[in-house]
């Protein structure tokens, strides 16, 4: 798809790949620009977790630019009391997907989009809802063998072999992926950014 002539700068604070191909996708002409924001790990709010630290993205990279719109995005998996991270080794990835077994569980992904020409910024959540499959210990470890799920929070990916036991998803399927493209959309319009449609 053609890039679209933008009036602003777009910078996206994220290394992931699958953010990077979504906005591809729609045909933004955008940056990337890792932040190097030290993400929180308090006992909060999902819903709080993932806005302090979509927003430290945002900010921390916005230092570098005079004029342009920062995107800050985080994805945070969590069920019940847990918040499910990325897997740190194989056993922790086995005990992540132990726990989403034959269970619901929230997807929640905040936008920070930060103004760096007049230090405004607009955010949004978006939750979706998982039902995943009961899980045998031979899918478990058939999972973690694939190595797939080891860099997503949740362990999982629902775009790839993922969604083998994902049952049903109630909510924004590219929430799950790691950025919500619809509540991106609308927050972008309020800056002016709406050529895209």
């Amino acid at each position: 798809m053609p890039k679209l002539a933008l009036p602003r700068q777009i910078v996206l604070a994220s290394r992931s790949p699958r953010r990077k191909e979504l906005l591809e996708a729609i045909g933004l002409d955008f940056l990337i620009h890792p932040s190097q924001f030290q993400e929180k790990e308090e006992h909060i709010t999902p819903e709080e977790l993932a806005l302090h630290n979509a927003m430290g993205k945002a900010q921390e990279v916005s230092r570098n630019y005079k004029d342009a719109l920062i995107i800050g995005v985080d994805t945070v998996v969590a069920f019940n009391e847990h918040f499910l991270g990325k897997p740190k080794d194989r056993e922790d990835h086995k005990r992540i997907l132990r726990i989403l077994s034959n269970t619901t569980h929230k997807v929640i992904s905040a936008i920070c989009i930060f103004d760096t020409k007049n230090k405004k910024n607009i955010t949004a959540t978006e939750t979706t809802l998982i039902i995943i499959d009961r899980l045998e210990e031979d899918d478990i470890e058939a999972y973690v063998n694939s190595g797939e799920g080891d860099d997503k929070a949740g362990g999982y990916a629902i775009q790839g072999l993922g969604a083998l036991f994902c049952k049903k998803i109630e909510g924004d399927y590219f929430n799950v992926v790691g950025l919500p493209m619809y509540r991106l959309g609308k927050l972008l319009k309020e800056f002016g950014i709406k050529k895209l449609l």
